[in-house]
């Protein structure tokens, strides 16, 4: 009898137990960890000496200035305390602009009511894509006003920002659109400047995960 009693005694601590370890357990692994990584924190590969970038330390989106198509300057400085997604395009692109333009518009859209997000679309045919050409655009694709901006200005400057700011290859057309070479990448940006992840914007999925990554920056914040 005992023995018995013992046994009994032993299988009530154990059922006693079981809330205590599954919070344990709950504690211990139930929290998930999801960190967006930092791009560049050991400078960027600069073989042929063409940009001006930290080669060895973290970098950041240099200081810039642009027009938006409201004919307002904006640039660096309105990145900042802001999380920025870029992208490159122009308006007359006969490929890849117009998907990216529309993901694009799904972006705008889920961040349509956070003030501290925002989207730069840059264009890399400045002669031919004004102020005004950009507002007739900007109004096509639904954009948010004072959410998503799209840019112009100085074509060397956006450029040389676009390869050594944003590092992402940018060749000029000279003019002809089927000669311009662009990338379709999404580029997400911290508020404080560096490049947080790339995404592809003619990839829906890719798209996905810039919303997703861009929420758990602002819930980082």
């Amino acid at each position: 009898m005992r023995g018995i009693r013992i046994l009994q005694g032993l299988v009530l601590v154990c059922i006693l137990m079981i809330p205590v370890l599954i919070i344990v357990f709950l504690k211990t692994f139930g929290t998930n960890h999801y960190d967006i990584p930092i791009l560049f924190e050991d400078g960027v590969e600069n073989p042929f000496g063409e940009c001006d970038v930290n080669e060895t330390g973290q970098h950041f989106i240099p200081d810039f200035e642009l027009i938006s198509q409201q004919g307002l300057p904006l640039g660096r400085k309105d990145m900042e305390g802001k999380i920025t997604i870029v992208d490159f395009f122009f308006t007359s692109c006969p490929s890849i602009c117009p998907v990216m333009s529309t993901e694009m518009e799904r972006v705008d859209d889920a961040f349509r009511n956070r003030e501290d997000v925002q989207i730069f679309s840059i264009s890399i045919d400045p002669e031919y894509d004004t102020p005004e050409v950009l507002s007739d655009y900007a109004v096509r694709h639904n954009a948010t006003p004072g959410k998503w901006h799209f840019l112009t200005g100085d074509k060397e400057a956006i450029y040389n920002l676009a390869r050594c700011g944003f590092i992402l290859p940018t060749i000029d057309g000279y003019g002809e659109p089927d000669d311009f070479v662009h990338s379709d990448k999404f580029v997400l940006v911290d508020e404080y400047g560096r490049i947080r992840g790339y995404y592809s914007g003619t990839n829906r999925d890719d798209v996905d995960l810039l919303i997703l990554e861009t929420k758990i920056l602002l819930h980082g914040k």
